[in-house]
């Protein structure tokens, strides 16, 4: 019988796995040390490895990306890692204004093996600045790969071939899909660059495109569906720059609706350049109803909890919503 495992377990796997078969990789940032800053994704890798390859580094986090980066492009592996998301703010000329650059400043010769590990916190009354999912601030800008994977194998498979690949990488997981869990599957180093979304359910009346925590809310969504006697194609994109529109658009033109769900804001989403992309190659005689799109309200996080409730994404009038829009 396969063995199960979560999605907290695939972080710790591919950790596992890096540190274990190059010599030269190192983890560093706040809190690796501690499962209150990074769950237990990290546990006791310090205790193996030892805390000169696993390094818990002063609150700093554009020093400390800066040194990331900088050991990259001496040889190393490197994985910086920030706990919550909304602080890599400080950190955004070494990332954007460097490690995204460089490759074309210096024609291609300037390589490194650099990725940033960036988690999404959110609910619990955390609020507006410890509440953020910024991915698509990131996919705006040229020259980093931004990944976001939706599954436990995913999630350790695409930070192996993150390490791997020879060119700035965000890695992007999700607390909030910790404790979600699948069959373990044998691991793989995938060529991020030929990576294509993954199609993970087959149907016939509607399309949905989900990333990270959007496409958890679209497989419960999809639970609802087909108590309705209602099936989807359903995608999960897990790279979110350059992707690969060929079997979604192929899909649309057999399901002739359209629905993407990101847990993000609404202005300039990943949601947003999704549809955009869709329909910029895609015959308007093949949409049976306007395209849906799915989003947090366009608003900062509360703290309330009762407001909160009202502000993330809530798969019962995302369901309401599409099963409208199947009427027309």
């Amino acid at each position: 019988m396969s063995k199960i495992f979560t999605y907290a377990d695939g972080v710790r796997d591919g950790f596992n796995f890096i540190l274990k078969k190059y010599k030269d990789s190192l983890v560093m940032g706040q809190g690796v040390w501690s499962p209150w800053y990074v769950g237990s994704t990290m546990k006791n890798l310090d205790k193996k490895y030892g805390k000169k390859r696993i390094i818990d580094t002063p609150v700093s986090e554009n020093a400390v990306t800066g040194a990331a980066l900088g050991a990259s492009l001496e040889g190393k592996k490197v994985i910086v890692v920030h706990p919550r998301m909304d602080f890599m703010l400080y950190c955004m000329d070494p990332i954007i204004n460097q490690a995204a650059k460089w490759s074309t400043i210096f024609s291609a010769k300037s390589k490194g093996s650099f990725t940033v590990r960036a988690i999404i916190n959110r609910g619990g009354e955390q609020g507006a600045q410890h509440s953020q999912s910024l991915h698509s601030l990131f996919v705006h800008v040229p020259g980093v790969k931004v990944l976001m994977p939706s599954f436990a194998n995913d999630a350790r498979d695409l930070l192996i071939s993150a390490v791997n690949a020879n060119f700035p990488v965000l890695y992007i997981d999700d607390r909030w899909l910790y404790e979600t869990s699948e069959k373990i599957k044998k691991p793989k180093i995938l060529d991020i660059n030929k990576l294509k979304p993954k199609k993970i359910k087959n149907g016939d009346r509607l399309t949905i495109i989900g990333c990270g925590y959007g496409t958890k809310i679209a497989l419960d969504v999809d639970e609802l569906l087909k108590k309705e006697s209602i099936t989807s194609d359903i995608f999960d994109l897990r790279v979110l720059t350059d992707i690969s529109y060929k079997e979604i658009i192929k899909s649309v033109k057999k399901t002739g609706r359209i629905a993407c769900i990101d847990a993000a804001w609404p202005q300039c989403s990943v949601s947003s350049e999704v549809i955009s992309s869709i329909l910029e190659n895609l015959d308007p005689m093949f949409l049976k109803s306007k395209p849906l799109k799915f989003n947090i309200k366009n608003a900062p996080a509360p703290t309330s909890s009762y407001l909160e409730k009202h502000y993330y994404l809530n798969k019962k009038k995302i369901f309401n919503k599409i099963y409208s829009s199947l009427k027309i």
